[in-house]
């Protein structure tokens, strides 16, 4: 006697553990679609073994722990440089440090595996609306995750698709999260389409055409037009060790150092990195900042830096200041990391562990208007902050070009500064307006509106990269909606999913 195959929410364990170790493997692959490796397909066909394998099952809690392996290996894979801060950096012992990142990745594997449960229990019907509800639910997840305990973004699918995917032109339209959407819905199309029968065939086959025809039409667009003269940046990369860059003995080794390379790069704007003056500015030497803006304000020029500020309450801010001939301004850096630069609640006992200087900050204004330097109106963001699209528009329509401090030596040589490259990449293209960066270690660049790397400096080297930047103006319909747009696509995939499971219940005479 033949008997049916079981689903995997009731198959033997052998089968069970294939399953999970297949989406594990996916998960672990995305990764090739993010930077360096730039494979964009791969996010698609990642994505569609995580959706093929959930819509053989019957149980929810099978399509859980299928997502949930998935994202156990996308993150493991994807972001356990952040183990490098924790132990080598932070002092955190190794097996504290493995735990503590395992812990962090099954958490973030929570989101995946969310989407998995719920497209078990709600993913039936034909392709088009289980592709539909599968695009949906994972763009709620992600946008859940780039926002809740305040937010942990990186590696959302959207990233993936930088030029030259056909998806990017889709980035000032709908952002990173819609983006992401629209990956999904290919993923689980793709997944789920009888290949083998003509018209399910050719229907997806022309949903896949019209979508990068789409995207490929909308990335020739021009949301934005020049403003203003050129600017003339010096980008300087200190390239600091950060095993040393807190130690006393060599603070004058190091301002020294950052005083020669604005020496070095003249330029109507000297940009140093985050934190490139390692202790608050109202402990520097006298004239010690006199000294660092003289060479750049005898040209009528600014030079910004990352210090700490201390205001008249004692609380410390990240911040970026400005000298030169402009008058004096500074950013305070509004969206901190927690664990680094302060302690969520009933956490202080992680601070027993790790040696993190400056880790009890004070967040900045939210509304904080652009720096006026010069015929430009430069908003910053400081490093981990450009992982926030929402939060960088509120600097528009005002701000004619992005600029951003970071100090990733903190992950050593690891995909961290590739992948935050990439990141800018996108907000350049979410905002229309180029976006500058001023690492310690590397990425140091030039990005342009249209997501392109204009210039980079090599990591891991001492230097300045001299750009010539033209600034932009009008918005983007990301910069007008932000992530509403996503937010309102996804709804609208769920409740057309909807729609078609009732109209297919309809017809049975359900």
């Amino acid at each position: 006697m033949t008997h049916p195959v079981q689903d995997s929410g009731a198959a033997p364990a052998g089968g069970r553990v294939r399953g999970l170790l297949a989406a594990l493997l996916a998960g672990g692959t995305s990764v090739l679609a993010f930077a360096p490796f730039g494979i964009f397909p791969l996010a698609v066909l990642s994505l569609a073994v995580l959706a093929g394998l959930a819509a053989r099952q019957t149980r929810a809690r099978a399509g859980f722990a299928l997502g949930f392996a998935w994202g156990l290996g996308a993150f493991l894979a994807g972001v356990s440089w952040l183990y490098v801060a924790l132990n080598r950096y932070g002092g955190m012992p190794m097996p504290l440090a493995a735990l503590a990142i395992l812990l962090f990745c099954a958490y973030l594997a929570l989101f995946p595996a969310a989407v998995g449960a719920l497209f078990v229990r709600f993913g039936r019907g034909g392709a088009w609306r289980r592709a539909l509800l599968f695009a949906g639910l994972w763009m709620g997840s992600e946008l859940l995750r780039g926002w809740l305990f305040t937010g942990f973004p990186w590696l959302a699918a959207g990233y993936s698709q930088t030029p030259p995917s056909p998806l990017a032109g889709f980035f000032p339209v709908l952002g990173v999260y819609g983006v992401g959407g629209l990956v999904a819905f290919l993923a689980a199309l793709v997944a789920l389409t009888r290949w083998r029968s003509a018209r399910p065939a050719a229907e997806a086959l022309a949903a896949i055409l019209v979508l990068s025809g789409a995207g490929f039409g909308l990335g020739r667009i021009a949301w934005t037009s020049p403003v203003g003269e050129p600017l003339e940046v010096a980008l300087i990369q200190t390239n600091i060790e950060q095993s040393l860059k807190w130690r006393p003995e060599l603070l004058s080794d190091w301002l020294e150092s950052n005083a020669r390379l604005v020496r070095e790069n003249p330029a109507d704007l000297v940009v140093l990195p985050e934190t490139t003056l390692p202790l608050l500015a109202d402990r520097l030497p006298d004239g010690y900042l006199e000294e660092l803006a003289a060479p750049v304000a005898a040209r009528g020029g600014d030079v910004v830096f990352g210090v700490f500020l201390r205001d008249a309450r004692g609380a410390i801010y990240n911040a970026a200041l400005s000298l030169g001939a402009s008058p004096s301004q500074s950013y305070a850096k509004q969206h901190l990391v927690p664990f680094g630069e302060y302690s969520p609640p009933l956490f202080g006992w992680f601070y027993e562990m790790v040696d993190i200087p400056m880790s009890d900050q004070t967040r900045g204004a939210p509304d904080q208007p652009p720096l006026r330097l010069g015929t430009q109106r430069v908003a910053i963001n400081i490093c981990y902050e450009d992982l926030f699209g929402r939060e960088l528009i509120r600097s528009l329509p005002e701000a004619t070009l992005m600029l951003n401090l970071s100090n990733l030596a903190w992950y050593g040589d690891s995909l961290a500064q590739p992948q935050h490259l990439q990141i800018a990449r996108v907000r350049a293209m979410e905002t229309g307006r180029p976006m500058l960066r001023s690492t310690n270690t590397g990425m140091t660049a030039l990005v342009q509106p249209d997501g392109r790397v204009a210039e980079v400096l090599p990591a891991f080297m001492q230097g300045g990269l001299s750009v010539s930047v033209q600034g932009y103006e009008g918005l983007t319909p990301y910069a007008r909606w932000g992530d509403f747009a996503a937010l309102l696509l996804g709804v609208l995939a769920l409740a057309v999913a909807g729609r078609l499971r009732r109209d297919g219940h309809a017809r049975r005479g359900i």
